[in-house]
């Protein structure tokens, strides 16, 4: 039994989906040139889960969708997140990026015409794309020193969930609509009006006015703001100009009624 369960359990320790017992057995089948009943599968496949269970493990055997695969418990999710993440940021360098955007689109092409399109050495970039295996050698160019020719790999296609080249964004797809912040198209825009950020929809100013007040917040707050913060913004500093000015008016009526008070008192004298 010891045997069988270890087949069973090196076939759903390599499967990367859930894999049936009935799977396994038409595996095991096969192996031994002998018919392998169910029940013993699925016994190996209890044992497999008894033992997986122990604190001594940091996985277990799960039953999905109706098989068995191998996962990691959840009393280890925080490491586990920590490390997806970091991963997560070991992606291409905008350099990167752009070469094999510009392979993509003018495959097949040398590294040096990839150098004329940006203006820079492109050594670096060609070689990390080569690596990833995003880009390959398509073969040599005719022209002088036979220069390598670069084109998309089997693994760009998949990467990118590609059929065929055609499916390429072309770049009128990549065209982007004029802002209208500070218009009669923006649901704020009476918003920006009331609170001074723009005279009118027509106010040529009017975006550059409220971008330089949303950046010079941003730069003071320390975080990225909205629109919603910019008006609350406004509206404190509203308020307390308003605050300061009736203060001081305040006083200056404090300061007449004294004045008035003291001509009073000379005339009667």
């Amino acid at each position: 039994m010891d045997f069988l369960q270890n087949h069973v359990e090196s076939i759903v320790f390599c499967a990367t989906e859930p894999v049936k017992a009935e799977e396994i057995r038409l595996v095991m089948s096969e192996m031994f040139e002998a018919e392998v009943q169910i029940e013993d599968i699925e016994a190996a496949l209890d044992s497999l889960l008894e033992k997986y269970m122990s604190d001594n493990y940091p996985f277990q055997v799960f039953r999905i969708a109706g098989g068995y695969q191998f996962l990691t418990k959840p009393a280890y999710q925080t490491s586990l997140g920590i490390f997806l993440k970091q991963k997560s940021k070991k992606r291409l360098s905008t350099s990167a990026l752009e070469v094999m955007a510009i392979i993509a689109y003018k495959q097949p092409i040398t590294k040096g015409q990839v150098e004329d399109i940006r203006g820079v050495n492109c050594d670096y970039a060609v070689q990390k794309l080569l690596e990833k295996e995003l880009v390959e050698i398509k073969g040599k160019s005719d022209g002088v020193g036979r220069p390598l020719l670069y084109g998309t790999s089997k693994k760009f296609m998949e990467y990118f969930g590609l059929n065929s080249l055609v499916e390429l964004p072309s770049p009128k797809d990549f065209a982007t609509l004029e802002n209208t912040i500070g218009t009669e198209l923006d649901p704020n825009f009476n918003d920006y009006a009331q609170f001074g950020l723009t005279e009118g929809e027509n106010d040529p100013g009017a975006q550059a006015q409220a971008g330089a007040a949303l950046t010079a917040m941003e730069i003071e707050a320390g975080k990225q703001l909205d629109l919603q913060d910019v008006i609350r913004f406004e509206q404190e500093a509203r308020k307390e100009e308003e605050e300061k000015s009736e203060g001081e008016s305040g006083e200056d009526n404090n300061l007449d009624e004294e004045t008035n008070g003291q001509q009073e008192e000379g005339e009667q004298q």
